[in-house]
């Protein structure tokens, strides 16, 4: 009887021969982890069993590397694989710790209800504190802040961050919200911005985490970037990245050149409404933008250079400009919410 499938999708992993990264189709078993160059592949390019093994996350051994995790087998074998965005790192890790957990007490892997309690626990669940952080009603405004001549866009302040603990009674005083704030600091849910903030971080300060008006943090899929005085050209080009992102992650993407297709990393953001594309094994820059108003998305049975047993899961968008852009979802779930989730902001964005 084949191992159950827990959970599956791209991630970037680290070679373990050359220092490089590259996007691969992995899927989580009850018993291990297979990675594949492709998902149509049928056999893997390699396995990491999980018995014995122990998971380290976040894993910061790579400095501007985000949302990476860290597996070390039995053998002392390392294995570094990086998510697209932080609530994508955090469901591989539940996952993982959890199919470990089950071969240790020789249990079955089952999920159980992912309902939330309204009240946090004793032991505060970052990942939750997280979720109601960026809550768009009962959260943390994030703000625009001006400092040096330079301006941080979609930021929160250190003190911002403690008030806000302290308002909703999740921390009984500010000394705690200081603790409760250097951890999320330290497990990435809150990045720092500027030198007072990163310095701190970097150990200069007692405190990792500052409660200062002075010191700016940001959430890590926020759609952060600062900008200094600038030409009007850059204030144009920046205008792009202003949008609130809506969705996130990984999609084949059909080149308009050779045609070929490589695994990109899409960041949907809306007023303005703009798809913008990254080489998800690194690189601050996108590749290139889509430009989503008044485009046309649907899906597609085929297109040209795609081999039939490949072509599941398309769909294409037709910008104002009649740019047609052929992109592919690992389910026929995902192609339904990309393609909703773009004509939604079609509509709405600039």
């Amino acid at each position: 009887m084949e191992p159950k499938r827990i959970r599956e999708g791209y991630l970037v992993k680290k070679g373990s021969v050359f220092n490089t990264w590259k996007p691969m189709w992995v899927v989580l078993l009850e018993d291990g982890i297979e990675f594949y160059k492709k998902k149509s592949d049928n056999s893997p390019k390699g396995m990491i069993p999980l018995k014995g093994s122990t998971l380290t996350s976040p894993c910061q051994d790579f400095g501007k590397r985000m949302f990476v995790l860290k597996i070390t087998t039995t053998k002392q074998q390392d294995h570094f694989f990086q998510a697209a965005f932080l609530e994508e790192r955090d469901a591989w890790v539940r996952d993982i710790k959890k199919a470990i957990k089950c071969i240790e007490g020789g249990q079955k892997f089952a999920r159980k209800s992912t309902r939330r309690s309204i009240r946090l626990p004793e032991t505060i669940d970052l990942g939750a504190l997280y979720l109601s952080m960026k809550d768009p009603e009962k959260g943390i405004k994030e703000l625009n802040l001006e400092k040096d001549k330079k301006v941080f866009n979609h930021c929160l302040t250190g003190s911002g961050v403690i008030d806000w603990l302290v308002s909703n009674k999740l921390v009984r005083n500010r000394q705690e919200g200081l603790m409760i704030s250097a951890s999320l600091l330290s497990e990435g849910y809150l990045q720092p911005a500027g030198d007072l903030s990163k310095n701190a971080a970097d150990g200069i300060a007692e405190n990792p985490f500052l409660d200062s008006p002075d010191a700016f943090y940001y959430f890590p899929d926020s759609g952060f970037f600062c900008e200094e005085n600038s030409s009007d050209d850059d204030v144009i080009l920046r205008e792009e990245f202003r949008g609130v992102i809506i969705k996130q992650g990984c999609l084949l993407k059909q080149g308009h050149r050779r045609k070929n297709w490589k695994v990109r990393k899409f960041i949907l953001r809306e007023d303005p409404a703009y798809l913008h594309y990254y080489d998800p094994a690194g690189g601050e820059d996108p590749l290139g933008a889509v430009h989503l108003r008044g485009c046309v998305v649907t899906s597609v049975e085929s297109s040209h250079d795609v081999k039939k047993s490949d072509e599941e899961n398309l769909f294409e968008i037709i910008t104002a400009d009649e740019v047609h852009y052929y992109l592919q979802a690992a389910t026929s779930k995902g192609r339904t919410e990309w393609i909703k989730a773009i004509q939604v902001a079609s509509r709405t964005g600039k």
